[in-house]
């Protein structure tokens, strides 16, 4: 059996288990005698809230924090779910349900919404040695100078098993873990927080991050087209709208042309080509130009491809990815992003992370396939794990007493990967795509815009797999220049490049700005 058959078979079985496993370990963990899990208390709603203030573009902005809890119920008005958030709303306003409201959350699925609230969004941010490792603790935690509470208000959302976020009352694990049912619960707190203040008029947003942008193209069709509730925006930060560009797996070949050009930038940025270009730009168009003509036609002829022709396209791979010839006629011309982190720098004995490339690290097992971890996520993880728990139990003063789930392990195992996209009668098998639901979302309202953020360095959600994607959506041809692409020399967070996060909060500000009065 090939090695990307099991691979493959790998990931499957783990996603399976997302369409039944949770079901069987519900049913298994005891409580009633019927084999279901016993209804959880359902808890009061908490508030904490506190007074700050920032310096943001030289300006004082005086704010007000709450960290809290909201319950939210199913259409039978019982309680399902404890959802956490904290919410920042600026002080001084005349008339608050007339400015605009953003809310956000990272990915995973099974993240919560750290790395974006303290990397970028809020007003205080961890400072970090990117794109080194950061040293143990103490950690340096900086009033954030690029926060967008300037020009929006701002919810962090921790969806249903992260964070301080569980199923309560007739609330079960599955009602949350899908597609779909993220779509629902999300956009449900959402309405729910919004009648809460008093915020149906304002300009409103959705800002997710990764899986966060599957879940946005869900939740604002979601909330426009069964809600009754128009938004202004959606911002797509490391886009993982459309599994199919991102996942690679066999019979997949469409997912390894996408990654193509974040190797060729990779591979740029540790400068691992004969005869690097100076214009990265440039070298990446080429890239692109290559990975949709002779790399995608050469993997769609399959085993019909001529030696010479097969041995051409080879040799023009190496060109752009600083991988040899050799191996990519091992790999049969499709490298998976965990090979292509162990291979790259493995002369050196280093691995190159996999989130943002421009960090590496130790390579554990020289001979290995792919790589063992992420160097990223482990110069990072630490730091901004204890920097947010800080600053929520002590400047926020909320959850001391609680455990903070920052992200659920394996949660995307669990994972119900069907989705029904609008039209369709029923829940669709397979990868996920939530890119007709944002179609659609485009089509009912069309003054809806929405902004895009690419890292070049990213092995996560490849650039070109976001452009092919915001290209398919089959939009009418007057709301095609309602999508505005920006990218970033950087990785999946972006933002922890402070350069970029200048850039990041530029482009957003100024969208928001664009954008709350059409």
């Amino acid at each position: 059996m090939s090695r990307r058959i099991l691979l493959f078979l790998s990931v499957v079985a783990l996603t399976m288990a997302g369409a039944t496993g949770a079901l069987a370990d519900e049913a298994g963990k005891g409580g009633a005698e019927n084999g279901q899990k016993a209804e959880k208390p359902v808890p009061e709603a908490k508030k904490s809230v506190t007074e700050h203030s920032v310096r943001i573009g030289g300006k004082t902005v005086d704010y007000k924090a709450t960290a809290g809890t909201l319950i939210l119920k199913n259409d039978k008005e019982e309680p399902i779910a404890e959802v956490g958030y904290i919410a920042y709303t600026r002080k001084g306003v005349d008339d608050p349900s007339n400015r605009p409201v953003t809310f956000a959350y990272n990915g995973g699925p099974g993240s919560s919404s750290i790395w974006l609230h303290m990397g970028a969004l809020g007003p205080r941010r961890i400072v970090t040695n990117d794109p080194e490792s950061t040293p143990p603790p103490p950690y340096d935690v900086a009033d954030n100078a690029f926060s967008i509470i300037d020009r929006t208000d701002l919810v962090m959302i921790d969806p249903v098993g992260t964070g301080l976020s569980d199923p309560v009352g007739k609330g079960k694990d599955e009602d949350f873990w899908g597609v779909d049912e993220d779509i629902h619960s999300v956009g449900d707190f959402i309405k729910a927080w919004v009648s809460e203040n008093d915020r149906w008029n304002s300009p409103k947003y959705l800002l997710g991050e990764s899986y966060g942008t599957m879940r946005s193209a869900g939740v604002v069709d979601y909330l426009q087209s069964d809600q009754n509730m128009a938004f202004n925006g959606v911002i797509l930060v490391s886009v993982f709208v459309d599994a199919n560009t991102a996942v690679t797996y066999p019979g997949n070949d469409l997912a390894f042309e996408m990654f193509l050009p974040t190797y060729a930038a990779v591979a740029w940025y540790h400068d691992k080509l004969d005869n690097r270009p100076e214009d990265l730009e440039g070298f990446l168009q080429q890239a692109r130009d290559f990975a949709m003509g002779e790399y995608a036609d050469a993997l769609a002829a399959g085993n019909k491809i001529s030696r010479e022709d097969r041995q051409a396209v080879i040799e023009k791979m190496s060109h752009f990815t600083g991988l040899s010839a050799d191996y990519l006629d091992k790999a049969d011309l499709r490298v998976t992003e965990g090979e292509f982190t162990k291979e790259l720098l493995r002369d050196s004995g280093k691995t190159v992370g996999r989130l943002d490339s421009r960090y590496t690290g130790v390579s554990f097992d020289l001979l290995g396939q792919e790589a063992q971890y992420d160097p990223q996520s482990a110069a990072i993880s630490s730091a901004f794990v204890a920097a947010f728990m800080h600053y929520l139990h002590h400047d926020l003063k909320f959850g001391l007493d609680e455990e903070y789930m920052v992200s659920a392990n394996q949660l995307w195992t669990k994972w119900d990967w069907k989705h029904q996209p609008p039209g369709i009668p029923f829940k669709l098998p397979g990868w996920p795509s939530t890119g007709p639901d944002l179609a659609h979302a485009m089509g009912y309202n069309p003054d809806l815009q929405v902004l895009v953020l690419n890292g070049y360095f990213d092995l996560a959600t490849p650039f070109l797999g976001t452009e092919y994607t915001m290209d398919h959506l089959e939009l009418a041809p007057e709301l095609r220049d309602h999508i505005h692409m920006e990218y970033f020399r950087a990785g999946h967070m972006m933002y922890l490049h402070e350069p970029a996060l200048e850039k990041f909060k530029s482009s957003i500000g100024q969208f928001i700005d664009d954008t709350d009065r059409l």
